[in-house]
Formats: C-alpha cells, sequence, structure tokens
C-alpha cells in the first residue's frame, strides 16, 4: 500500500491531490474517498476566530503511520494520503484532508471513517482555539473518542 502522510503550513489542493492519487492508481482501484476537514468558526456557542495547532516533527508522523497501519490491517486498501495543516489557521481555511483508494467502494468509505476517527483522538497534535473570553487549548471530546472506540477489533 502507498501511503503519504504530510504535515503543512500551507494550504492543499483538494483537487491536485486527487489527480495525483487516480495517476498512482493506475485503473488498479475501483473507489476512492475524501473526506476534507474545514475549521469552524464556533465551538458550541462560542464564537472561534482562529485555530492554532501544534505538533511535534517525526512523533505526529509516526502517530498517523500508526493509524494507517492499524486501516490497512482491516481493510484491503491501495494507496491512502492524510495531509494535516498545522499553525494558524482562521475559519473556513482547510485543516485536513484524508483521501484512500481500495478495489472496492466498502473498504475505502469505512477505512476513510476510521482514519478520521483516530486522528481526531490519537494523532499527536495540540490546538488552541482563539476565542472572544480567552484562547482555550482543546482536546478530543467524548463523542470523538466514543466513535473510535466503537471501532471494535471485528469491524470492517
Amino acid at each position: 500500500m502507498h501511503t503519504d502522510i504530510r504535515i503543512e503550513t500551507a494550504d492543499f489542493d483538494v483537487s491536485a491531490e486527487w489527480t495525483a492519487l487516480r495517476a498512482r492508481l493506475a485503473g488498479r482501484a475501483g473507489a476512492v474517498v475524501a473526506f476534507a476537514g474545514i475549521v469552524r468558526d464556533h465551538a458550541g456557542v462560542d464564537r472561534v476566530s482562529g485555530l492554532y495547532l501544534e505538533h511535534y516533527p517525526g512523533m505526529t508522523e509516526a502517530s498517523i503511520e500508526k493509524i494507517l497501519a492499524k486501516a490497512s490491517a482491516r481493510w484491503e486498501l491501495i494507496d491512502t494520503v492524510v495531509i494535516h495543516r498545522v499553525g494558524e489557521l482562521a475559519p473556513r481555511e482547510q485543516i485536513v484532508l484524508v483521501l484512500v483508494a481500495a478495489a472496492h467502494r466498502p473498504d475505502a468509505f469505512a477505512a476513510c471513517e476510521f482514519v478520521m476517527d483516530y486522528l481526531k483522538t490519537d494523532a499527536v497534535f495540540w490546538k488552541k482555539e482563539h476565542r472572544p473570553g480567552g484562547d482555550a487549548w482543546i482536546g478530543a471530546t467524548a463523542g470523538d473518542r466514543e466513535r473510535r472506540n466503537g471501532w471494535a477489533p471485528d469491524d470492517g
């Protein structure tokens, strides 16, 4: 399986990433599922004027490699791409892109959702929201952990 993990400050071009993935696949896949995450302008009732993400180079990529290895052990994947931005991000900016290619759509859909659920809880990032009442460091929510924990070993 081909994997591409990138941690970047610059924005990404979904179309260019999609095109590059399709070229690599050379007809081997029947399904590609994409997820692009966007920074929201709110957190519950609080307004959010921005988001700051820190990471630990090397450790962050290793944590994402583990997630992709878990996914490829569960489903027959051909190619995966994870691009995650760090630094200062404004509402409406793209923050993450996950592309998953497989021979068949059930594997691609499930693996993409699995990767996102684990990125929210297990990837090594520190996130701080900029709010009118002051900045707040945020982590995975109980709902995030519940979704991740819902992937029983025999699912997939």
